[in-house]
């Protein structure tokens, strides 16, 4: 199986590894040259990790990156493809835009995922003429490590190309779990009014970011506290599955803390900005609360 994934950021560039390192040859997809070497240098360095930590060789190593090849244009990089995974910006613009240029340019029993965390999936095959091959197929940061996929039907999504894609997900070492085409399906309809909630808790003045991240360290058992996660997450991606929610449901209960809003129109986006509810200008550690909440 020939494997396209459309995007080299943090998640396309976690999938490709993950199919490459499973044995899949991958075409890695995105517009820019700059943003494919970086994601090429994220791998390797991720694989480096792996081999310090013995569980792979030098020479494993290479057969992941040599399964890999890169492309700046979508129509060559798909041509031959039988699965493709959109991983692109979580917008639902671009995200139409890129299946409507893909259905276009693949073969008619290509089936293409995508890897939204909140967008609907149906939405999307509504653009396609191939509705019944339109997936949901949603990993989780980081790609290579996490073993969840959320599979999300859409309305059309026949037996046959669910049963192949959660097949497909068991290959590559993960755990798929079949859900419905709902705002924010399962993971982040959960995950979300949580973060929020924190986000809240702090606005109102309950306790600082230390001792909310650390009430739910301690007392819930949680690896990272909500707005550590955040911060992982990206507050900007918080916001926009937010919003999706809100407007999708109609729920009062979905609508982003204030705080939220006022922290990502300022440019504070968490770990990739160097700063959200902590500060990451010296370490990519969560050790420094931002100076804006001490």
């Amino acid at each position: 199986m020939n494997i396209a994934v459309i995007g080299a950021g943090t998640m396309g560039n976690g999938i490709a590894h993950t199919f490459a390192q499973s044995g899949y040859n991958v075409n890695l997809i995105d517009i820019s040259q700059e943003s494919l070497d970086r994601g090429i240098n994220t791998i390797s360095k991720n694989l480096d990790r792996m081999i310090a930590k013995e569980k792979i060789t030098d020479s494993q190593k290479e057969d992941v990156l040599s399964n890999i090849t890169t492309f700046t244009s979508l129509e060559e990089g798909v041509k031959i493809a039988d699965l493709v995974v959109e991983a692109a910006t979580e917008n639902v613009d671009l995200k139409l835009k890129i299946f409507k240029d893909l259905d276009a340019a693949t073969s008619d029993n290509c089936i293409l995922a995508t890897n939204t965390s909140s967008i609907s999936i149906t939405q999307i095959a509504a653009v396609t003429n191939r509705t019944d091959k339109i997936i949901g197929m949603h990993f989780m940061n980081p790609v290579p490590i996490m073993k969840l996929v959320e599979i999300i039907r859409g309305y059309n999504t026949s037996d046959e190309t669910t049963a192949t894609i959660m097949e497909l997900s068991k290959k590559l070492g993960k755990t798929p779990v079949e859900v419905n085409d709902y705002p924010g399906f399962v993971a982040n309809r959960i995950l979300m009014p949580m973060i929020n909630e924190a986000i809240e808790t702090l606005y109102n003045g309950v306790a600082g970011v230390y001792e909310i991240d650390t009430v739910m360290k301690l007392g819930m058992a949680h690896p990272m506290g909500p707005l550590q996660l955040a911060d992982f997450i990206g507050l900007d991606v918080c916001l926009s599955i937010l919003e999706v929610m809100h407007n999708g449901f109609k729920n009062p209960k979905y609508a982003p803390c204030p705080l939220l809003v006022n922290m990502v129109r300022a440019g504070k986006l968490g770990m990739k900005s160097k700063e959200g509810f902590y500060d990451y200008s010296e370490s990519r550690k969560a050790d420094k609360v931002a100076t804006m909440f001490t």
